[in-house]
């Protein structure tokens, strides 16, 4: 049944339809995600004005017809953060974000939890643009796969829950005991597990940096994991 809808949502990426309009992916906070057609917003005289951009956070009114893209029929900005796209490596970081969310989640799976997340890390990217870096998005992707539903087990052995670590493995679901491990996976050292257990824990903005090794093994986990569980693959992000 054909119907309007309000939601909040967060342009993950455009792409130019015909000679005026163009498709948004959108990140919504009640559907999770949604592909929509803006027409003739490419026109001079839109009335969307220049609001349908990526990383704007937006008020929009949607129709939801019969077929799988929806309508926008109206928008509003919530937050355009401006500043971010002023410097180089907010932008790539901002980008990367969204495109971590359009992989991993799916149209009409709603994930709120996902929604701020990336609406925190847009808010941190836009006020502090030296923030972005490798240790940033490990960081946001790390609070993503818990959002997801797909962290890792990092606080005793995926296989027999003892304590301890001897390797990491994406197959087994987290860290595993020498006990339990069979050459599988690779080692984590403590600084690389230090700061996943503490960038899970603290708010984005307090994400503790490290050595390019350290992140490099952090890297692999994150994508091991993704890749094994979700089916996800995306772009090293150390």
């Amino acid at each position: 049944m054909a119907r309007y809808y309000k939601t909040e949502a967060i342009v993950l990426r455009t792409i130019r339809l015909r000679e005026a309009d163009r498709v948004l992916h959108l990140y919504t906070s009640e559907r999770g995600r949604v592909g929509a057609v803006a027409k003739g917003v490419r026109r001079t005289k839109s009335r969307f004005g220049g609001r349908l951009e990526p990383f704007f956070r937006l008020s929009l009114v949607l129709y939801e017809g019969r077929g799988e893209l929806h309508t926008v029929t109206q928008a509003e900005t919530v937050e355009s953060y401006p500043r971010l796209r002023e410097h180089g490596g907010s932008l790539g970081a901002a980008s990367t974000a969204c495109e971590s969310v359009l992989r991993l989640f799916h149209d009409g799976e709603s994930n709120r939890p996902a929604y701020n997340l990336l609406c925190h890390e847009l808010q941190l990217l836009d006020a502090e643009p030296s923030a972005a870096g490798p240790a940033n998005l490990l960081a946001f992707r790390l609070k993503l796969l818990l959002a997801a539903g797909f962290l890792p087990e990092l606080s005793a052995c995926s296989h027999c829950g003892a304590p301890g670590r001897a390797r990491f493995s994406a197959a087994a679901g987290g860290v595993v005991c020498g006990e339990c491990s069979t050459g599988d996976g690779f080692e984590l050292s403590d600084r690389a597990y230090r700061f996943m257990t503490a960038a899970i824990a603290a708010p984005l903005r307090e994400s503790a940096d490290a050595d390019p090794a350290s992140l490099a093994q952090v890297d692999r986990a994150v994508n091991g994991t993704l890749e094994h569980h979700a089916h996800v693959r995306l772009r090293s992000a150390a």
